[in-house]
């Protein structure tokens, strides 16, 4: 079948497909968590000193015995299968955003040769996946491959149910043989135990007795697209890499801003309300959802959790999420710019850090200039943004979300913090020493009767912030949408204990040399925003304006593509953030950099091939057999269209050689200057050709043309 065929195809197969029928579900409090093996089900399942066991590790991360993993094991295996499980499987989290599983089934043989079942504690906490065949950099080797998975019990394991049965499916870390982290779940871990340690002490600085373990929260929106599977499939950009690598922009996109909280189609709305019971059953509280800026775009978003399950169950949620729209016809993208000229999507990672007894530490309450420790743990996120503003930059640097960063959708690559009127007010106050009372929002009266009255809170928002406090917590606007969460929060987590343990000692010295507590407090901060203050932005940050003052006068480094951001992870105070905080090991974040600048290669180098091909195989020949049936008529016509025809096709093919002699370019200096190279000359060809290629589109006939256009792929019918 020709490629015009194909998407005339793709056309009629949409036109003529009734949706999927929507279910009645079920009330949620009988489907909530019901695929989970969490503390209820281990309380109904478990002796009293068992569940006493678990729920101290679960919930303090004390160390657990072993005679109690045999005893969770058995009833783990024995919930499991009452749910049709026959295998289970170690989830794990490499370096890449990916997921990871191997099966196993409960299956053994005795003597007798009979089928019995098992899943002892042994079997529970470790499993023996191959450690050299993930990207690790160069931590494993070929001829030394031996990987260990470990159970984590802070995150509950459950049931993913497929087409082809039920497995039990229990989250994990991954080390080496040697006991380097190669996943993204140890350092959380590790992170979040540096964060909790530091905050311990100022707490008991300021005089707090009681003191629960600190954990540190999250909350990602997850935004996405979906198109219809008949356009993927006719669209090897889409299916390869994740984003069209052609396309003129359609005459209608999001000019007319009718999309954002649009009226949902009706063929989404049964998708959404499927992937929602779904997420139901497996305890992840998806909470809002909604049309996004562009057509065909949409956003989930859970209730906060602890980080370590936050980030367990956003790689589920996006698996889930895949598998469902396949379900319903769709093909789910994640990448974060799939179709040039309209928004792309992002990860919007709130975060915040409290425990049992003191609460949300981030969140300032009615009286913010008398909220101590509020001052203390903001002033901790100021310093740390500023302090490692570049590193928050490299971990959330993918060639996919370099599409985003800098344009007029998403936040720019300089990382400042936004805190809004009343907060900075307070802030800057305490530099100057003259603390006001801050006011509130005050009150909204629309002068209608039947409208009621409500308060406004006391700030704004800042949508062109990448890190914006938003009331109790911050917003790390700038994450991509196929990004894993993880790295964000080690990185979050970490520059806080960092910060933390610097106002420790601060605190400490004020208190020592006999200031009382708000003086001390206060000299800590105003100390902050003198070294760190430049840091505070409440403005434009898309503006030209910005973008200079950040670095003449402020000093903020503007990072724009991964190729200058992923170096960072070398920087000596990066090593030494993550080595003094016991997060990474010089030799772990070595290997974090080798990873993702080889991750960075591939996706370009893919991408780059896949222009080729598609410019070749596809555009081109879609090019010539329209001038072929223009023939001699061509010369009969006044403004004939084979001449521009005729010079987009050959601009186009010589941009194709340029880009393939670009390709074979295999000596370089340092990973570095290959980062640079595909950077800048190896995309900007890619552009080129597309530059052309798409001029074609707007020449070459309906008939003739190949692929999906976005006039057709992004409006669900």
């Amino acid at each position: 079948m020709s490629g015009n065929e194909s998407r005339l195809k793709a056309i009629y197969e949409i036109t003529n497909t009734a949706p999927i029928e929507a279910k009645m579900t079920e009330p949620l409090n009988k489907i909530w968590a019901s695929d989970v093996f969490g503390l209820r089900q281990m309380e109904e399942s478990l002796s009293k000193a068992a569940f006493k066991a678990i729920k101290k590790t679960v919930e303090t991360g004390a160390e657990l015995d072993s005679a109690t993993a045999d005893v969770v094991a058995a009833a783990m295996k024995d919930w499991a299968m009452s749910k049709g499980a026959k295998f289970f499987s170690h989830i794990f989290y490499p370096m890449t955003n990916a997921t990871a599983e191997k099966h196993d089934g409960f299956i053994v043989t005795n003597s007798d040769g009979a089928a019995i079942t098992e899943f002892t504690g042994s079997l529970l906490i470790k499993g023996e996946p191959d450690g050299s065949s993930f990207p690790n950099g160069s931590l494993r080797m070929t001829n030394a491959a031996r990987g260990y998975t470990a159970w984590d019990p802070t995150s509950p394991a459950y049931i993913m149910h497929t087409a082809n049965g039920a497995v039990l499916t229990i989250p994990s870390v991954f080390i080496s043989w040697t006991g380097e982290a190669l996943d993204k779940k140890i350092p959380l871990l590790r992170s979040n135990a540096a964060m909790n340690a530091a905050a311990q002490k100022v707490l008991s600085l300021m005089g707090e007795t009681d003191i629960a373990t600190l954990n540190s929260s999250c909350g990602a929106e997850q935004e996405y697209f979906l198109i219809d599977e008949n356009f993927a499939n006719a669209r090897p950009d889409l299916l390869l890499t994740g984003r069209t690598l052609f396309g003129a922009p359609s005459p209608k996109g999001q000019q007319f801003d009718d999309h954002y909280f649009g009226a949902i189609p009706e063929r989404v709305q049964v998708f959404m309300q499927d992937f929602e019971d779904k997420l139901y059953r497996l305890g992840i509280p998806a909470k809002t959802h909604h049309n996004e800026v562009a057509p065909g775009q949409f956003e989930i978003a859970p209730y906060f959790e602890s980080a370590n399950i936050a980030a367990d169950h956003q790689q589920l949620l996006m698996t889930v999420l895949k598998n469902t729209a396949k379900k319903h016809g769709f093909l789910c993208l994640l990448h974060e710019k799939p179709f040039a000229g309209v928004n792309g999507s992002g990860k919007h990672v709130n975060w915040s850090v409290g425990n049992s007894t003191q609460g949300n530490l981030l969140d300032p309450g009615n009286t913010p200039n008398e909220n101590l420790d509020f001052l203390l743990f903001c002033g901790a996120v100021i310093r740390g943004v500023h302090k490692f503003g570049p590193l928050l930059r490299a971990v959330i640097a993918t060639a996919s979300n370099d599409h985003r960063l800098g344009a007029n959708e998403a936040p720019p690559a300089i990382l400042s913090v936004y805190l809004g009127d009343q907060l900075e007010k307070v802030f800057n106050d305490i530099k100057t020493g003259a603390l006001h009372v801050p006011s509130d929002g005050g009150t909204m009266d629309l002068g209608l009767s039947q409208i009621l009255k409500f308060k406004r809170d006391p700030g704004d928002r800042n949508r062109t912030s990448p890190f914006a406090f938003t009331g109790n917590r911050f917003e790390f606007r700038a994450v991509g949408s196929q990004q894993s969460v993880s790295g964000p929060l080690i990185a979050m987590n970490t520059m806080l204990a960092d910060s933390l343990e610097w106002i420790a000692a601060k605190l400490k010295a004020e208190l020592d040399g006999g200031a009382e507590t708000p003086a001390a407090v206060f000299a800590v901060i105003k100390e902050i925003m003198e070294s760190h203050g430049n840091v505070v932005f409440g403005g434009d940050g898309y503006s030209a304006e910005w973008h200079k003052m950040a670095a003449e006068e402020r000093g903020l480094k503007n990072l724009p593509t991964s190729a200058e951001a992923l170096p960072v992870l070398k920087s000596p105070e990066v090593v030494e953030l993550f080595s003094s905080t016991g997060v990474l090991s010089p030799v772990e974040l070595a290997s974090r950099f080798e990873v993702y600048a080889e991750q960075y290669v591939l996706a370009i180098e893919v991408e780059a091939k896949l222009v080729v091909e598609m410019a070749t195989t596809m555009i081109y020949p879609a090019a010539v057999s329209y001038l072929s049936t223009l023939g001699s008529v061509n010369a009969k016509l006044i403004n004939s269209p084979a001449d521009a025809v005729t010079n987009a096709a050959n601009a186009m093919m010589a941009s194709v050689d340029k880009l393939t002699k670009a390709i074979e370019k295999e000596e370089f200096n340092s990973t570095e200057a290959h980062l640079s190279f595909l950077a800048g000359d190896v995309c900007g060809l890619m552009l080129e050709v597309r530059a052309a290629a798409d001029a074609l589109e707007g020449l070459v006939p309906d008939s003739v043309w190949p692929l999906p256009k976005y006039r057709e792929m992004l409006f669900i019918k």
